[in-house]
């Protein structure tokens, strides 16, 4: 029988779920997801046989600070420390990373007396372009076989957390940056308090911030609900991220609005003293956000019925798709697309196989579905009529990629933030 509202706070009450910002208890549902395994733990093919853990995957929010977040159900230390994502295998995200540090060198004066760290650096997919351009820099990055592929490429890398106990060796060693960055890792913090305090100890007095999160007003407005998964803590809006940054001494001084992960901001913060001037497309997106309720607890509510909606469109498609026998394969392996097969219930009775560039993949299969991972070449041997476009985010680069499977007919599908079939 489902839970009404009222069991679902009591059971919340009693386990103590409680805010990673505010600490005020978690009662208010967002989106349950069910239960899945973490979405990056890629099966071999002697683990296919044996047990597979799964976990709780639904998301709250607070009602005092209106952060959206789940419970850390898994360690980071579990999580993190071997990956299997690794940022170099797609184009666009480079051409991304290059136009940064173009961007903070022309706009931003960083320059080869300038200090960069970044972190959660991965396999150095944006610090190299630094290094090309003899710009001292260091990467903070857990996961130890990403941070090898970095060090190969010349990126000086730490194998550690980061929190506020790495950012005080770091001040003690000198290590204070002009520029401390971080692309897709402040949803990936479970103690977020540490980590944003941490980031004012390796400031400079007059240096700043730049962080890449997807934007939580796009995950609603576009179903983006596969971006929900057991390495993603927290799901931010502006105006909780300016709250967060100022309990800790840090004020957000400008934002941009960017296309990546489906609609991502890039905020830009200093110490409380510095002078910066606040920038009117920052007080205007936040302005828009009050204006869009993201200030009230009812926004929130109506969220994990658009979630619910996605999932039988899909589902909808796919069983019409295969009662007319047509063939359907996939293509990327991201971990959004294991939230999305995993609570739609889609295994290999859907999707024959899925495909991604990424060697470490390869000859791996999906947590939870199954579904054997191979060499995006096995898509032109098969011709399957249908391909499955799973890094959503990435449908322009991957159907320019495979624009020949169009000569036998096949089509691809992108699911998010509904089902459509590009002819």
């Amino acid at each position: 029988m489902e839970k009404t509202a009222v069991d679902l706070t009591e059971r919340i009450s009693e386990t103590g779920v409680s805010c990673r910002f505010c600490g005020l208890p978690l009662s208010h549902s967002f989106a349950d997801l069910g239960t899945t395994p973490l979405c990056e733990s890629y099966l071999e093919a002697d683990a296919l046989n044996r047990m597979e853990p799964f976990y709780p995957l639904h998301a709250f929010v607070c009602e005092g600070c209106l952060l959206v977040q789940l419970d850390d159900y898994v360690g980071p230390e579990h999580i993190f420390t071997e990956y299997a994502y690794f940022s170099s295998y797609a184009d666009s995200w480079l051409a991304h990373a290059r136009k940064y540090v173009t961007a903070m060198q022309s706009e931003r004066g960083i320059d080869t007396d300038s200090f960069v760290i970044e972190l959660a650096s991965n396999d150095g997919y944006l610090l190299q372009y630094f290094v090309e351009d003899e710009i001292p820099c260091l990467g903070i990055e857990p996961a130890a076989n990403v941070a090898e592929v970095a060090v190969d490429k010349g990126v000086p890398t730490r194998v550690e957390f980061f929190n506020e106990d790495t950012a005080q060796v770091l001040a003690r060693e000198g290590m204070k940056a002009d520029l401390v960055l971080g692309n897709n890792v402040l949803a990936q913090v479970p103690n977020l308090n540490s980590f944003v305090r941490g980031m004012k100890i390796i400031l400079k007095d007059d240096g700043f911030i730049t962080m890449e999160f997807p934007h939580l007003m796009r995950l609603m407005d576009e179903n983006q609900f596969d971006t929900i998964y057991h390495e993603h803590f927290g799901y931010f809006s502006l105006l909780a991220t300016k709250n967060i940054f100022a309990a800790h001494g840090l004020r957000l001084f400008d934002v941009e609005e960017l296309s990546t992960h489906g609609g991502s901001v890039r905020i830009y913060a200093c110490h409380n003293e510095d002078s910066r001037p606040e920038t009117r497309r920052l007080s205007e997106l936040i302005e828009l956000e009050l204006n869009r309720g993201f200030d009230r607890m009812e926004t929130y509510a109506g969220f994990a019925e658009q979630v619910r909606e996605t999932k039988r469109k899909l589902l909808s498609f796919l069983i019409a798709a295969r009662r007319e026998g047509k063939s359907i394969v996939g293509y990327g392996a991201p971990g959004k697309g294991n939230t999305l097969l995993n609570y739609c219930g889609i295994g290999r009775d859907f999707i024959d196989y899925t495909v991604d560039r990424n060697p470490y993949k390869q000859g791996m299969y999906l947590p939870g579905s199954r579904i054997p991972i191979y060499d995006p070449d096995r898509i032109r041997e098969t011709r399957p009529d249908y391909v499955l476009i799973l890094p959503w985010n990435f449908k322009d680069e991957i159907m320019d990629q495979m624009q020949d499977i169009r000569s036998w007919g096949g089509k691809f599908v992108v699911p998010i933030p509904e089902t459509r079939v590009f002819e």
